[in-house]
């Protein structure tokens, strides 16, 4: 497990799932979480703006029986391009649009990860991202620094990402790895419950986001 990302079976957020540049207090748990907590810089020809449409998150969890698939959406969010390099942007996730394998959102597996065992999504119906810093490797390869939000809950992540920049369009792709229990989901962690046996889940789990953004 990597302290810096790392998470379980069945969980998103996205973030989860990308950019921006504010977030609550690292380890701060705002029980007054809004449905919407970013503003976009509409009109600001540096900010373009994300194709929710065309943008997706797809995550992958895992326990002892195997993995677990599904698919989490942005409702909105922007990236800062200056000269052409991604400096910033915030991305938003609707934590009540989990789906699972098929898409489907209303299944056993799904309505749990909705409820309060991990997500609490009527409490907390939206998760962020907000960059930090942004690292270049080379031309398409990116370090992304940014505070990940959950459930009101913030800490700093760091995942690489690519980028490319073609006729007003900016496409990225990244991989986010998360420990669950830092967000306080932590229902059949080993971490937390003993003699789990074969019913523990995983404590990581993998984001695979697709960012497709516009002017």
């Amino acid at each position: 497990m990597k302290n810096k990302i790392s998470l379980s079976h069945l969980i998103l957020i996205i973030a989860p799932l990308f950019f921006g540049c504010n977030g609550p207090v690292k380890g701060e748990n705002n029980n007054n979480a809004s449905a919407s907590s970013i503003s976009l810089h509409v009109g600001d020809e540096k900010y373009f703006l994300i194709d929710t449409k065309e943008s997706v998150v797809a995550w992958t969890g895992s326990s002892v029986h195997g993995k677990q698939e599904g698919y989490a959406y942005i409702s909105k969010g922007e990236l800062l391009i200056e000269n052409g390099q991604l400096m910033g942007g915030t991305v938003e996730i609707e934590m009540k649009k989990i789906e699972g394998p098929g898409h489907s959102r209303d299944n056993n597996l799904i309505n749990h990860l909705k409820g309060p065992d991990f997500f609490d999504v009527k409490k907390f119906p939206v998760s962020t991202i907000a960059i930090s810093s942004v690292t270049s490797i080379n031309v398409e390869d990116k370090e992304i620094t940014g505070n990940l939000t959950i459930k009101g809950i913030t800490h700093p992540v760091t995942f690489p990402a690519k980028m490319e920049m073609k006729d007003g369009i900016v496409k990225a792709s990244g991989k986010l790895v998360i420990d669950r229990t830092l967000w306080d989901v932590r229902y059949k962690s080993g971490k937390f419950f003993d003699n789990l046996k074969d019913q523990a889940i995983s404590d990581s789990i993998e984001f695979h986001i697709k960012i497709v953004a516009k002017k």
